[in-house]
């Protein structure tokens, strides 16, 4: 294999004894095992990379880290196609196959950057402007090329074959950064006693010392560190793992990552794991980022940021150019400049100050570069690389620049204007950051006692300071978890040499001032410029949320790590404030991107929630249900006894409810006890009807509505005791309703003594329905009086069988003589199989949720489908039912006047006047006469054909509700071009005096 010709004959972290190959744009390369694919494609000669987000520039790799602006690439094929990878966080497999991203017809030619020179077009705020005209609906016709020009990569549309999991941890003190400050302050936390996690984003520790050369004083002083935290058993280093978000409670999300090796879903390996970890005290080591310096062209491929041009030499033994200009207000750019000098790069270093103290100078001599003090970078030359750069003299009297520029010869500008402290995580709880002006950076502000802050971040940029902050730190996190204190062996301090005697000193320049011929980018991912800044001030968007809205600034993948400062720097300087006066934008999790798949991790497809069982599921599979998903249940849908459709079948169950007797598994009910002293006040208060009167043995209908009003469930509630209540609430409403009912104990009424306990799994259940129901019972349970006297209409008993607790309700959702029977889980199957074996001579048989559902439809119960949030105890018909006397949740606003207003969407039935013709669910009703467009005057609920009526019948809400009594309306389903004539009726079609109920 050829050596590639950018790459150094020695030294760096790769390993040269495992090549590797790979593709990019279809070209083959190659690289070694520990390069990213931004250090491969380096070392291949690649500069251009991509194209940018809006202008489609040229674009190359810009960091070494996480803060990547500009090489996002598409990782994989088919159905592992990944778009937008940073390419200076993955590392390179073989066999990969990668892609430049947002170019047509390739990178080289891309016939998209016309863009460019539609620039006084596409500034700040274009996207908005679009809606303004200039006629109307002008959107209409902008809207589809905005939408097919958006974006960066192209996702893939075919399922994600990989697994991804989530999981919990617990730890006494969570180190998040593994720089100089984070090693110390794990090394120390762990000596005290403590549990400690280590979390770190690259696949080795170190953080900024992984860019010292290896073999080094600071690279031995890493590795002994490294080497001393693995061999602790109460050590967890968690490596590739980003720390996305920070939680209340000391909870962090983090991100962990295994790119890094070929997928094997197969062998249960996930690809991402989220991992939720709750530690007693934090220490956030999380460093410092880079910032860039903006002057026109800074974008161009070959212009990086100083410190990646390091890691990219003494890391992974890349030269990134021949030639290199270092533009810089600081120091610490002077250590990149050594560096690439003695990678064998001729090296000048324009420093914006003046003067530059001796040891600079004595330093630039000893490493074998230039300085060329007061000169900065004004613009660069080239296109798809670099081939100059030109620089210009700062006047320091005035402080404006000497237009009188020279022009280097170059193919590598790396560029440093400070630093930016990241303190994304430390303000995720709301904690603002603070402007610290000595070195010209955000730090955070004062953390809660379990959370500490050292190295960088906390704006400690030398070594050895930052490395006692660290382990002061992770002491003090240690005493926190209630460990011992120990001590930081003076021993373990890093060896520093002359070499890093330089200390943070800068000039907090942000933007150069120089030729207006090209773009001066701040926010390099997302084309935001100086001058769309500068705009945006003109506008009026002047607090750095609108200017981050407007502009689009640090709304990429890289959420503004580079550009923020800068910015922030720009409109202070445009509105006469500080820096600190302008203040920042909002920090959200997550701190870097999170994959939708990760975050939901096994809960995909069946298992995106737990199946629900009926306590009869393995009956009704046996004796040949058909099944439906019905939230989080899977119930019996109809039975094949019937038919083999559920359109032939459900009309047969019907039929035999409504003549004989069926029985139909209701087990996903709700069911609640209610007990204690104050239980039946509770209820009172719960419910908008009176239960504190309720005899003992009898149940009750009762509606609850939220605060606003509105309906949230309606149920039946059966009083077993003098201070015991049975109730029942929806399937879908049930865990709602539970919690519900808990939060208005615990914070609304702490007073009352009641104690709720779900009992939904608890107890299965069975209704009996038809005109032999009682008769049915009466064989199954033959030492029971189940006469009308004895259990009358909403009538309750509690009793036994072979010892097994029951209980019989006598209760209808169908509108015939009807029961609902209780058993305990284990027992339902039992006194299921006994009813129908002792009633059989009735000719009773099982009927399914489908029967179950149009049955209720036909006697006018509302149910799910008709309850939508948005629901008032008048829109369904039920006002009456609310006491005028007693005080209940919902009662104040439910007077309201939108609430009793005459057009109210409310309930009302619908019946057929097209003989045979569907009808379909969600259809719109209009008036006749309306025009089908837009919203209507109402929706259908619910539909069902009728057995007893022989035609289409509907449950709906609409504009006006019974008012309409008797009026023709039009039902449209737009999605089939179908429109279908209606008549509203009372929506109680089946014996609406109650007389087979009350049989």
């Amino acid at each position: 294999m050829s050596t590639p010709y950018d790459r150094l004959t020695h030294g760096g972290r790769i390993d040269r004894q495992k090549p590797i190959a790979f593709t990019f744009d279809h070209a083959r390369h190659f690289g070694f095992a520990g390069d990213t694919i931004a250090s491969a494609l380096l070392a291949n000669g690649v500069r251009l990379v991509g194209r940018s987000f809006k202008y489609h520039r040229p674009r190359g790799v810009y960091s070494a880290g996480i803060e990547e602006p500009n090489a996002l690439v598409t990782v994989g094929t088919g159905n592992r196609r990944e778009p937008n990878v940073p390419a200076t966080m993955r590392e390179i497999l073989d066999g990969m196959v990668i892609e430049s991203q947002n170019n047509w017809p390739s990178r080289t030619i891309d016939l998209m950057s016309i863009n460019q020179l539609a620039g006084p077009l596409l500034g700040a705020g274009f996207y908005y402007k679009t809606f303004m005209g200039p006629a109307k609906k002008s959107w209409m016709t902008y809207e589809p090329f905005i939408r097919r020009a958006a974006g960066l990569g192209k996702a893939s549309a075919e399922a994600d074959p990989d697994r991804y999991e989530t999981r919990n941890a617990f730890t006494d003190v969570l180190v998040i950064g593994s720089g100089p400050a984070g090693l110390a302050a794990a090394h120390a936390a762990a000596a005290s006693g403590a549990r400690v996690m280590l979390v770190e984003q690259d696949r080795e520790l170190g953080g900024s010392l992984l860019s010292e050369p290896v073999g080094s004083a600071l690279d031995q002083w890493r590795a002994e560190i490294d080497g001393d935290l693995r061999r602790r058993d109460n050590v967890t280093i968690l490596a590739r793992t980003t720390a996305f978000g920070l939680y209340d409670h000391n909870t962090v999300g983090l991100l962990e990552t295994r790119d890094h090796e070929p997928p094997r879903p197969e062998n249960g390996r996930a690809r991402h794991v989220v991992v939720t970890v709750r530690a007693k005290a934090i220490v956030f080591a999380t460093g410092a980022i880079e910032r860039p310096l903006v002057f026109n062209n800074n974008d161009r491929p070959g212009v990086m940021l100083a410190s990646a041009a390091r890691a990219y030499v003494n890391r992974y033994a890349v030269k990134p150019g021949a030639r290199a200009v270092v533009v810089t207000n600081n120091d610490t750019a002077y250590l990149a400049a050594a560096d690439l000098a003695r990678a064998g790069l001729d090296v000048v270093v324009a420093d914006l100050r003046s003067p530059l103290a001796d040891e600079v100078l004595g330093y630039a001599r000893d490493h074998g570069f230039k300085v060329r003090p007061s000169v900065t970078a004004i613009d660069v030359l080239g296109r798809q690389g670099i081939r100059g750069v030109r620089l210009a003299e700062r006047d320091w009297s005035s402080k404006a620049l000497d237009l009188n520029y020279d022009t280097l010869a170059t193919d590598l500008v790396a560029v440093s204007g400070g630093w930016s402290p990241a303190v994304h995580l430390t303000s995720h709880l709301g904690i603002k950051p603070v402007w610290r002006e000595q070195i010209a950076a955000f730090v955070p502000g004062s953390l809660p006692p379990p959370q500490f802050v050292a190295g960088a971040v906390a704006g400690t940029f030398v070594l050895n300071e930052a490395v006692d902050e660290g382990a002061g730190a992770g002491f003090r996190a240690a005493e926190v978890a209630g460990k011992s204190r120990g001590r930081w062996s003076a021993s373990l301090q890093p060896e520093v040499g002359d070499e890093l005697d330089l200390q943070f000193k800068f000039d907090s320049t942000f933007e150069i001032p120089g030729l207006r011929h090209g773009k001066a980018f701040v926010d390099i991912q997302n084309d935001v410029t100086a001058d769309d800044i500068r705009l945006a001030h003109r506008e009026g968007y002047r607090s750095v949320e609108h200017l981050k809205r407007y502009t689009t600034l640090g709304m990429g993948t890289d959420q503004g790590k580079t550009s923020n400062v800068n910015a922030l720097a720009l409109m202070a300087e445009l509105t006469g404030q500080s820096i600190e006066e302008t203040g920042t934008t909002t920090f959200r999790p997550p701190y870097a991107p999170v994959t939708i798949g990760a975050l939901a991790g096994r809960a995909v497809g069946a298992h995106f929630r737990p199946v629900r069982r009926s306590p009869l599921d393995d009956w009704h599979r046996k004796n040949g249900a058909e099944f439906i998903e019905a939230g989080p249940w899977l119930r019996a849908w109809y039975y094949r006894w019937a038919g083999k459709t559920p359109a032939e079948a459900y009309i047969k169950e019907m039929q035999l409810v409504r003549s004989g007797v069926g029985i139909s598994d209701v087990s996903t009910l709700g069911k609640i006890a209610v007990e204690g002293p104050d239980a039946a006040a509770f209820l009172d208060r719960v419910y908008v009807n009176n239960y504190a009167k309720l005899a003992v043995g009898k149940a009750r209908y009762g509606v609850m509505l939220n605060d606003d009003g509105v309906v949230i469930d309606d149920g039946t509630t059966t009083r077993l005791g003098d201070t015991r209540y049975f109730m029942t609430t929806t399937t879908a409403q049930a865990g709602e309703v539970m919690s519900w009912l808990e939060f208005l104990l615990e914070t609304a009424w702490t007073d009352l003594d009641v104690h709720l306990a779900s009992l939904s799994d608890q107890w299965g259940a069975m209704a009996v329905s038809g005109p032999k129901a009682r008769a049915a019972l009466e064989l199954a349970f033959p030492d029971e009086d189940l006469s009308t006297e004895r259990l009358p209409y909403m009538g309750a008993l509690e009793t036994t069988l072979d010892g097994v607790p029951v209980k019989i309700f006598r209760l209808s959702f169908s509108g015939e003589l009807a029961y609902e029977v209780y058993a305990p889980a284990d027992y339902t199957e039992a006194l299921w199989c006994r009813i129908l074996d002792k009633a059989a001579p009735l000719g009773i048989r099982p009927y399914g949720l489908e029967a179950l559902a149009s049955l209720r439809i036909e006697k006018g119960h509302v149910a799910g489908l008709d309850l939508d949030h948005r629901n008032t105890l008048y829109d369904l018909g039920l006002g009456k039912m609310a006491s005028k006397t007693k005080p209940f949740i919902g009662r104040e606003l439910l007077e309201r006047e939108a609430y009793v207003a005459k057009d109210r969407w409310s309930l009302v039935g619908l019946e057929s006047r097209e003989d045979g013709k569907p009808l379909r669910g969600g259809s719109i009703l209009f008036a006749r006469g309306d025009e089908i467009e837009g919203h209507g005057r109402g929706y259908i609920t619910s539909v069902t054909w009728s057995t007893e009526l022989n035609k289409f019948i509907a449950l709906g809400l609409y504009k006006g509700g019974l008012t309409h009594e008797g009026d023709d309306v039009v039902a449209a389903f737009p999605l089939k071009n179908e429109t279908h004539r209606l008549r509203i009726v009372s929506p109680h079609f089946v014996d609406r005096e109650g007389k087979r109920l009350h049989a």
